[in-house]
């Protein structure tokens, strides 16, 4: 027997989906969080985007998440979800929602963001599956995006021991 599509629970998925298009996610993300159709969810995309989604792969390697600031917003974005997932009963697309609504509003305060919602829902994907975890800093004691197999008596982070040419880019220059 077919199982019998609830018209909330489709409305519910056409939310998500919105939701997650407005913060630029990319289709395939899309596609991995609803039931709805490849056909429907590309309708949607011009709808709310105006324009066709942006093709290619999405990101796979965890190396982005271990450079200098893309560790940093990437620490922020997964200790505001890992706070929304123990505090909040939400299902883990709307933990993600929130989590990345949460680190844009606290970034956009001193800049632009360097993380993208598409790039937030892989990072939590690289989490469930092992390939990334969380450390804590032996000096500030802070939580930030590790490789599991980093030594955690001896981690410092970025933010504690800074590269030496931290500060050194296009925003410095900006300032002076």
């Amino acid at each position: 027997m077919p199982r019998v599509k609830s018209i909330l629970d489709e409305a519910r998925q056409i939310e998500c989906a919105v939701t997650l298009i407005r913060l630029g996610a990319r289709l395939q993300v899309l596609e991995s969080e609803t039931d709805l159709s490849y056909e429907r969810l590309l309708r949607l995309y011009k709808e709310v985007a105006g324009r066709s989604p942006s093709k290619g792969q999405l990101p796979f390697s965890t190396d982005w998440f271990m450079t200098w600031q893309p560790n940093i917003h990437a620490s922020l974005f997964m200790n505001i979800h890992e706070y929304l997932n123990k505090a909040a009963l939400l299902s883990e697309i709307d933990t993600v929602i929130k989590a990345y609504q949460l680190y844009l509003e606290h970034v956009q305060v001193f800049g632009e963001p360097m993380l993208s919602i598409t790039r937030a829902w892989r990072l939590v994907k690289f989490m469930d599956n092992g390939m990334l975890s969380m450390t804590a800093c032996k000096q500030c004691g802070g939580h930030f995006v590790t490789h599991p197999h980093e030594l955690a008596r001896h981690y410092v982070c970025g933010l504690c021991n800074p590269p030496a040419r931290a500060g050194k880019g296009r925003m410095a220059h900006e300032v002076h």
